[in-house]
């Protein structure tokens, strides 16, 4: 426990609970800062830091994930939580901006449609989400799907 000094007695006096248990820090835009770790408990503690309206959609987004690939191993790695295929790479990976979350399909260019975000990686494709926007789960969890079959990358 973090202790204060006082300075007119020189005694100790433990720190409030608040300020032992502090929610993770939220880096430039918004994004929390979890540590790495793999499985289910690092994306769950990095979807919980989300700020505001960003919480829920990536509750959503992970329950979408996990349905579409029941056997998906996730972690979370550069503070961005990964879904990929354990032994064969990633597929997915999640960040949030100021404005808005950012999904990033790694061979996205082998998606069909082809996700509309491009990137200065050649194969890499984005799907921005912003506040109020109602995604088409249905799309989204065929990219899940034909992302999950691609091979992944390796970080």
């Amino acid at each position: 426990m973090v202790e204060k000094t006082t300075r007119k007695s020189g005694a100790t006096k433990p720190a409030p609970a608040s300020r032992v248990a502090a929610e993770p820090a939220l880096l430039s835009g918004g994004n929390p800062q979890i540590a790495k770790g793999y499985g289910d408990a690092p994306v769950q503690a990095y979807i919980a830091a989300m700020p505001g309206w960003k919480s829920d959609v990536g509750r959503r987004l992970d329950a979408l994930v996990t349905r579409t690939v029941p056997n998906v191993y996730k972690a979370v790695k550069w503070n961005s939580p990964l879904y990929g295929i354990e032994g064969d790479g990633w597929f997915l990976s999640v960040h949030c901006f100021t404005n808005y979350i950012k999904l990033a399909f790694f061979r996205g260019t082998s998606l069909n449609p082809v996700p509309p975000g491009t990137s200065k990686t050649p194969q890499t494709r984005y799907l921005h989400i912003h506040e109020g926007d109602e995604f088409d789960e249905t799309q989204l969890a065929d990219w899940v799907k034909q992302a999950s079959q691609l091979p992944g990358e390796r970080m």
